[in-house]
């Protein structure tokens, strides 16, 4: 979350698309929303604009020339920029969104939408960035030699704060606010505000957490699969 939001400025999103129509609509839209709106063209000029500010959002069109929104979104991650990702694309099949969490986005939106749901989705993305606080404390939980604190949605160890995506924090608090207890893949896309997901989008979130958590993904010590049930994570030194 940028340091304008958290002062309580309006949320600054970032609308990629290489269509100018559609890129005028949206900012027009979403402005509407109370969104404060930048735009660009490709992915040169947003990395341009991400260099220079600190985003609350990008919604990102997935098939534009040059550099694709998939390719951008997995060097972002690749290069430690956690910003939420939503994707927009006019490709709609399972293999389509699979491949859109694969390289880091944080929910999946086809063209043609509703405005409305693109805006109920930002929010909902945004929401699960910056989680409400709980009215029970839990205590942190112990994976390893690093710790995850539910509460901030922080996962620190020996080398500092470890990196989580906005999907990955809550992913991983869902799991730890009931360690030990089997998660549904239903449970977990409930969980995060992407109830429409299918069992390979969930199991993609996943893999990608394990990269951060475990020792060795291959071989998961915490977060483990229960066949035909779905996950489950076991804390533990």
């Amino acid at each position: 979350m940028s340091a304008e939001a958290q002062a309580g400025d309006v949320l600054h999103l970032l609308v990629v698309d290489d269509d100018a129509r559609l890129r005028a609509l949206l900012q027009r839209f979403l402005a509407e929303q109370g969104f404060r709106v930048s735009a660009a063209p490709d992915a040169a000029a947003a990395r341009a604009a991400l260099a220079a500010v600190a985003f609350d959002l990008v919604v990102l069109d997935v098939m534009m020339p040059g550099e694709s929104g998939l390719e951008l979104a997995e060097a972002l991650r690749q290069e430690g920029n956690n910003v939420p990702v939503l994707m927009l694309t006019a490709r709609g099949a399972p293999d389509d969104r699979v491949a859109g969490f694969e390289h880091g986005a944080d929910d999946y939106l086809q063209k043609p939408f509703d405005p409305r749901e693109l805006a109920l989705r930002i929010r909902t993305i945004l929401r699960r960035a910056t989680p409400p606080p709980q009215p029970l404390l839990q205590a942190p939980v112990q994976l390893g030699p690093r710790w995850f604190d539910a509460e901030r949605s922080e996962l620190r160890g020996p080398e500092g704060t470890v990196r989580l995506t906005g999907g990955e924090a809550a992913l991983l608090s869902a799991l730890a606010r009931r360690a030990g207890e089997v998660l549904r893949r239903e449970e977990i896309a409930t969980a995060l505000g992407t109830p429409e997901a299918g069992e390979r989008a969930i199991d993609v979130q996943v893999t990608r957490l394990r990269r951060k958590i475990e020792p060795d993904p291959r071989e998961p010590r915490f977060l483990h699969t229960v066949r035909h049930r779905g996950y489950v994570l076991r804390p533990g030194p």
